[in-house]
């Protein structure tokens, strides 16, 4: 096989995803619609989320059906978070309490097997970049009455998370607040803290962006108001 021309004119190689769904149409379909994205590429394809992995053991992103061959895969999606793998679970069960199981396990993403293209492709390239991304559903999911045992955040936590969920690393967020950036992390493990104690742990970054719009704490249409800021301010590894 050839070198990839995309990758040879920009000095970057493609984003590799790997496809987990029993369904062979569906596989074809989110494939057609990947390949209209020059910057992904799928590296493997089927139904077994393990003999996919072996195929494409440097795929960036997995995209995995949440349910199997009739059973849910919540445990299977939190043993490939745990991992390290970025997964974005990809399913037709969208019922709220699915779709934030789903985060809590460790997805990076939810994406609703009706909302199309668009959607897919932007969550699928947020992922590999670990942007957080929020589709229509998911957004639909997180949205609701604030809970009694919700935490209470304080201002500069809050907008600490804010900065962050909006594609920033610690660095750029502190840059951005004119802060240190150990302040920073500080008032994002002070929020996992404060969710931990209500019940409610958010360990991945996901999670805690779940745990804030669910809460009302952050808005998702606010998670792209600071992007054109933020382009400024380039993750740091």
């Amino acid at each position: 096989m050839g070198a990839d021309p995309v990758a040879a004119m920009t000095g970057e190689r493609p984003i590799g995803v790997a496809i987990v769904d029993d369904h062979p149409v569906v596989v074809e379909g989110v494939r057609a619609w990947l390949a209209t994205e020059p910057r992904l590429t799928v590296l493997a394809t089927g139904d077994d989320p393990d003999e996919v992995l072996r195929a494409a053991p440097d795929a960036d992103v997995v995209l995995l059906d949440l349910r199997l061959h009739g059973r849910m895969a919540l445990d299977k999606l939190a043993e490939l978070s745990t991992a390290g793998r970025r997964v974005v679970v990809y399913s037709e069960h969208t019922d709220p309490q699915t779709m934030l199981a789903a985060l809590d396990a460790g997805a990076v993403a939810f994406l609703a097997k009706h909302e199309g293209r668009e959607h897919c492709v932007a969550t699928v390239l947020a992922a590999a970049s670990d942007r957080p991304y929020v589709p229509p559903a998911l957004a639909g999911a997180m949205v609701g009455d604030p809970r009694p045992d919700r935490p209470m955040l304080s201002d500069k936590e809050r907008e600490a998370l804010l900065l962050w969920f909006q594609s920033m690393s610690k660095a750029s967020v502190a840059r951005r607040m004119q802060i240190s950036e150990h302040t920073v992390k500080q008032y994002v493990d002070r929020a996992r803290i404060k969710y931990t104690r209500a019940g409610r742990p958010a360990a991945t970054k996901a999670a805690l962006l779940a745990r804030a719009i669910e809460d009302g704490l952050v808005r998702p249409e606010e998670i792209g108001i600071y992007r054109s800021q933020a382009a400024h301010d380039r993750p740091t590894p």
